[in-house]
């Protein structure tokens, strides 16, 4: 994230927050920094989707978006306003041009929440790569007044359903190791649990630790779909160090 972008989040924070709640998200910005830095990895195979989960209520609609232009006017204006509308704006513009998909979820018609699919890569310097029909799960949002319904894992069970129909390689998500409540949400999805890391980039390079059991030839091993496995386990640019 740009410093720009940041500042924006920041000053959009405080002038729906108030100053009590930015002390709080401060102090908790600072410990996720200084001690719980981790981020926990994912995956599962796509070809072991089953078709026996359970078809949304009539309530719940999920939507994918390919553009801007396939977007309600009113769903543009939900989805704009849940961060600063510029940035959202920004970034939403930059994941349609790498033919990243937009995943809505609403609930009577209204939007709830989303999620990002992007197929063969990421947005942003990963783990690992991904084989060219591999996909990553990114930015998973629920709306706080529809918080505690199990949308999180509903929306992202019915992705896992939609990709495995297009018979592609691996999904793939991570989460901060802090964020318990993203932790426990993909426990209700069929995600299994590949192991923990760190990441550190600056200007074009970054560099991973992995931890907790992981290694270099555990994500090869869950990263092997296609013959080029071993060459997409790091990114160029990436070197892992076990910790």
């Amino acid at each position: 994230m740009s410093f720009s972008n940041s500042i924006l989040r920041f000053t959009t924070y405080c002038r729906r927050h108030g100053l009590r709640a930015i002390v709080s998200r401060m102090g908790e910005a600072v410990n996720r920094v200084m001690f719980v830095n981790r981020t926990v990895l994912f995956y599962f195979d796509l070809v072991d989707e089953t078709s026996d989960q359970a078809e949304p209520p009539p309530s719940i609609v999920i939507e994918r978006k390919r553009n801007e232009s396939e977007i309600s006017a009113t769903d543009l204006e939900e989805f704009m306003n849940f961060w600063n509308p510029q940035i959202a704006r920004r970034e939403m513009q930059a994941r349609f041009k790498t033919d990243a998909l937009l995943w809505m979820i609403k609930v009577d018609g209204k939007l709830a929440g989303y999620g990002w699919t992007l197929r063969g890569r990421t947005m942003e310097p990963h783990f690992y790569l991904l084989g060219l029909d591999d996909v990553h799960l990114f930015d998973y949002y629920v709306a706080p007044a529809y918080r505690g319904r199990g949308l999180n894992p509903l929306l992202v069970n019915q992705v896992l359903r939609q990709l495995a129909t297009e018979r592609l390689g691996r999904a793939f998500i991570e989460v901060a190791e802090w964020n318990r409540a993203q932790l426990s949400s993909l426990r209700k999805t069929p995600f299994h649990r590949l192991g923990c890391a760190r990441k550190l980039t600056v200007g074009r390079q970054t560099a991973v630790w992995f931890a907790d059991g992981l290694s270099r030839s555990s994500v090869e091993h869950a990263t092997d779909n296609s013959s080029t496995a071993a060459d997409r386990a790091k990114p160029s640019g990436v070197r892992d160090l076990n910790v």
